[in-house]
């Protein structure tokens, strides 16, 4: 186990959990990010030395030794970022997250949990499902699961470990499953992958890198071909498709609550509630139940698990309910991270089914030129419907700007109610002056850090 470990990008998420996993080990760890976050402040509290500075002369000193420090790196930071040239030029072991997660979990019975969509709920259902129960887990999240205000949990004695498996620059090649879910393969980071014949090839790697013994969870009605080697058994899933190994039936709403009956090869389990409950959290309910059933959890760890399961933070995340105002009503605000066009139409459609005739208003903020750009059409179907749309400038995250490229190649062709553009740091401002029945803010950029300002203006009124 190396004692120092310093983390180039320890703001990410991904990041974040192995810098915390080596504390938890007694590793001494530094590192830097561009920016301070809720996280990095976290990190800082928990004894991880963080920089904001891309200066080499930053670096503690006891992280400046090649012969002792790893050097951990995500694809996210730019290439001439200085400290990182600084480990690279300096001779020092410097690897990616995602070689590095692989190590960390080769010899453990890996569940890992990939897809464009779904992955940080149904590997966040799976993990809270057998940490909660008898078999336990240690889980890597690509999201602070807010039943434990964390994205690491560790077991002394559990042989599984949950695992949110990336695509991104490929990283979820690095990975050994034991279990393997795959949620959806609509096309994305064409950027890595080309076109969506290279997106589904990387996923059919990734199926082929299934140990023995292993298990293929695969959602019905998918693209995607896999390659799985010998002994390894593949079977469906799905909320709404009878013909699959694991799916649900009887869905049924009733005052903001969501239950489901869940089939399964080896029966049914009645009555199943969800803790989070719109409706695309079924499909990912049904992956987790069956992937925690092949783990060894029983009928009731499972039902209790999706019981009390409250979700990632921005996944579905319920700021404000009507009984949460003096008079009994008033807005409800809802974030989600959704940040591809099926994600964001599931969003929408799963508020309109829990709170049917309110009046809708989504505020979206694209992430990524180039994903605005290769899905501007997509995107403007998803956000279609007798609801307002309100578009904020694409957030460029690792990108530079590229010409042409606008929030407005989405509005144009929005068919709404009512559809504006209009600059994030006004938002407050709007929010200010209207009344809204339902508001809810989406994508997977930066807009959640006014929520606790939104949420308290709404209060004041």
């Amino acid at each position: 186990m190396d004692k120092q470990v310093y983390f180039v990008g320890i703001g990410g998420i991904g990041m974040a959990n192995l810098a915390r996993y080596y504390m938890s080990k007694g590793a001494a760890v530094a590192g830097y990010d561009r920016t301070p976050s809720d996280l990095t402040r976290a990190l800082t509290a928990e004894g991880a030395q963080v920089t904001y500075t891309d200066d080499p002369a930053e670096i503690p000193l006891p992280f400046r030794d090649p012969q002792q420090c790893l050097v951990v790196y995500t694809p996210a930071v730019p290439a001439d970022n200085r400290i990182l040239s600084f480990f690279r030029n300096g001779g020092f072991r410097v690897i990616k997250r995602a070689a590095l997660l692989g190590r960390i979990t080769r010899h453990s019975k890996g569940i890992c949990v990939a897809g464009s969509h779904g992955k940080t709920t149904t590997s966040s259902m799976v993990a809270h499902i057998l940490h909660s129960g008898h078999v336990g887990c240690n889980a890597f999240l690509g999201g602070i699961l807010r039943n434990y205000d964390t994205n690491l949990l560790l077991s002394d004695s559990s042989p599984y470990s949950v695992i949110e498996a990336d695509e991104y620059d490929r990283s979820f090649h690095q990975l050994t499953p034991h279990i393997a879910i795959v949620t959806s393969v609509d096309p994305d980071h064409l950027d890595i992958y080309g076109d969506e014949a290279g997106y589904l090839e990387g996923f059919a790697h990734f199926t082929s890198l299934i140990t023995p013994g292993g298990y293929l969870l695969l959602h019905s009605g998918l693209k995607l071909h896999p390659r799985t080697g010998e002994g390894v058994t593949t079977l469906t899933y799905s909320a709404f498709d009878s013909e699959a190994d694991y799916h649900a039936s009887s869905i049924r709403h009733s005052e903001g609550r969501l239950h489901f009956d869940l089939m399964t090869p080896q029966g049914e389990i009645r009555d199943i509630e969800l803790g989070v409950p719109v409706e695309i959290n079924v499909d990912n309910a049904v992956a987790a139940a069956a992937a925690s059933l092949l783990s060894g959890a029983t009928e009731q760890e499972v039902r209790e698990g999706l019981r009390t399961f409250m979700g990632p933070k921005r996944r579905f995340e319920i700021w404000l309910r009507d009984e949460d105002y003096a008079a009994g009503h008033g807005t409800v605000l809802i974030d989600d991270y959704a940040h591809s066009p099926a994600e964001v139409k599931a969003s929408i459609e799963g508020v309109k089914k829990l709170w049917p005739g309110r009046r809708l208003t989504v505020v979206f903020q694209p992430h990524l030129y180039t994903r605005t750009r290769d899905f501007a059409p997509e995107f403007a179907e998803a956000l279609s419907g007798d609801h307002e749309v309100i578009l904020c400038e694409i957030y460029p995250a690792r990108e530079l700007p590229i010409p042409g490229v606008t929030s407005e190649i989405i509005a144009k062709d929005v068919k709404s109610a009512e559809i504006s553009v209009i600059e994030r740091k006004d938002l407050l401002s709007l929010v200010k002056n209207r009344n809204f029945e339902i508001l809810m803010t989406l994508g997977a950029a930066d807009i959640n850090v006014l929520l606790p300002d939104i949420k308290d203006l709404l209060l004041k009124k």
